[in-house]
């Protein structure tokens, strides 16, 4: 249904009542009505002198938090060792209750790749352990990273067991690329249920939070290693476009919306202090290096993007457009990062001295001609939505011959690798960089149909697969980067087993990948 004005203001209110409201003190030694930890521990934003710590205080998780309306003292502490025997760094925070007591230490004066354990205490209760690892020193040779990078995981579609299985992983960092939650109820079959309506304020973005995080999967991989996350369309509305909503609300108000689950995305994240938003803006885009092996450029494509091109008729959003009806597509102003990002980006990958360049971003890069035989289609909501932007990307990239760039993406719902090219319709065009999308975790896929037109219409995607669940693990060396496609064998399953579905490596200076 379409928000009334109402539902907007309701959110505007909500979220400035949030932050005004003044609270009674800060409490050193409160009374919780339940455990507080209840949605976990998590870190992430490793630097090779530290990390960023989060948790929530959340006795009533599904329903506000159950915390009174005064501050919480919560400490801290970090360990070298598993038993809590040498604590090598602990310190104390203020959970706001304008801040849905979330706590965001950022510890410091660490020593460089290495793993550390660290808890919470707050009221006499103390947090599950968990542990983490100092990215490698700067400039540092590095053998090895193992990462996985996830994507969509809708709750009520499927189980978290790829988490589990994830959490098992020898792994040194986690990607996440967007869709952590959903808005929206949707698809076949569901196994579990949001139990709520579409969230609006941020009261509802919390509890929608609360529910995905209560899952003890999900906790268990973000206690067994730091995360990077980047959002895509759902932590607000789908296929939402900056200041557009795909139900075309007006924009003052969908802007309050966005503020309100911007904020609640900050309070459930290991974000940095530098990126608490400011009202409908949270800059969350940045760098990562680990040594002289691999730098991650992980980027928003949501919250500074043009809107999308030739919609359906009354909606915002979407759709899939034959290209010879549809020539505003290729208007070169439009842009898919911004014109900031889009420089930062460029400013990046130029100054870059590491082996690796991983850019890590939410969708398909490659083109995607989803119709069979003569003529072409294709999806606004993704790049080929802004093929003038992707080209000037790509042609970035093999203009200043940047060192072995790959492309990691989700939100599609299946497994891609493909060739990336300055001119997709050339087959003699040169493969500039590498690409791999990951599946979903739950989140339903494409039918077998359009997985096989896109298959047969695209050759330079060398796999596709529509069918399986999981997520992507990828070893980077300094001769190669190997990627592990892994799939759930049952979503549905919550013990569900996971295998390799396929397996691909790059080699050092030759992009584009080969099966193995």
């Amino acid at each position: 249904m379409p928000l009334s004005r109402r539902a907007f203001l309701a959110s505007s209110s909500g979220l400035a009542v949030a932050l005004a409201v003044p609270f009674s003190g800060v409490l050193a030694r409160p009374r919780f009505s339940g455990y507080p930890f209840t949605l976990g521990v998590a870190s992430g934003y490793p630097q090779p002198d530290g990390f960023v710590l989060w948790t929530r205080l959340a006795p009533d998780p599904l329903a506000g938090g159950g915390m009174p309306r005064a501050a919480v003292e919560v400490e801290w502490e970090v360990a070298a060792d598993e038993a809590f025997r040498k604590i090598i760094r602990r310190g104390r925070q203020t959970a706001m209750p304008g801040y849905a007591h979330s706590v965001h230490a950022e510890v410091a004066g660490l020593e460089p790749s290495r793993w550390y354990w660290y808890r919470f205490r707050a009221g006499g209760e103390i947090s599950p352990a968990a542990r983490t690892r100092t990215a490698p020193a700067t400039g540092a040779a590095v053998d090895r990273l193992r990462f996985a990078f996830a994507s969509c995981q809708q709750y009520e579609q499927g189980y978290y067991a790829a988490y589990r299985h994830m959490a098992g992983e020898d792994l040194e960092l986690v990607v996440h690329l967007g869709d952590y939650i959903y808005e929206s109820s949707w698809g076949r079959n569901h196994v579990r249920a949001h139990g709520a309506p579409e969230p609006v304020t941020l009261e509802e973005y919390r509890n929608r939070y609360a529910l995905y995080k209560s899952d003890a999967d999900l906790q268990a991989a973000h206690a067994a290693f730091p995360w990077l996350v980047t959002w895509d369309d759902h932590e607000v509305q789908n296929d939402y476009a900056n200041d557009r909503s795909q139900r075309l609300d007006p924009p003052e108000l969908f802007l309050q919306r966005r503020a309100a689950a911007y904020q609640a995305f900050y309070e459930h994240m290991p974000l940095p202090a530098a990126m608490r938003p400011q009202g409908p803006s949270l800059k969350l885009y940045t760098r990562a290096a680990f040594g002289r092996l691999a730098e991650f450029s992980v980027l928003d494509t949501r919250q500074y993007r043009s809107h999308q091109v030739c919609p359906r008729p009354g909606r915002g959003g979407s759709n899939v457009v034959d290209a010879s009806e549809c020539p505003e597509r290729l208007d070169p102003n439009l842009t898919l990062l911004g014109t900031a990002q889009e420089k930062w980006l460029q400013d990046g990958l130029s100054a870059s001295t590491s082996r690796w360049n991983v850019i890590a971003q939410q969708t398909l890069m490659a083109q995607a001609d989803r119709m069979s035989g003569e003529g072409q289609a294709f999806w606004t909501d993704g790049w080929d939505g802004y093929p003038q932007a992707r080209r000037r990307l790509l042609n970035f990239i093999a203009d200043k011959r940047i060192p072995n760039p790959v492309v990691i993406g989700g939100d599609i719902h299946m497994s891609v690798v493909a060739d990336l090219k300055t001119d997709f319709d050339d087959m003699r065009s040169p493969v500039v960089a590498t690409e791999f999308v990951g599946t979903s975790i739950t989140s339903q896929g494409p039918s077998r149909q359009r997985v096989e037109t896109i298959l047969a219409e695209n050759p330079h995607m060398k796999f596709i697969n529509g069918a399986k669940r999981g997520y992507t693990l990828i070893e980077l060396t300094p001769q190669h980067c190997l990627a592990r496609l892994r799939a759930m064998d049952n979503v549905t399953d919550p013990q569900s087993r996971i295998r390799d579905l396929a397996a691909f490596t790059v080699e050092d200076g030759s992009p584009g990948a080969q099966q193995i």
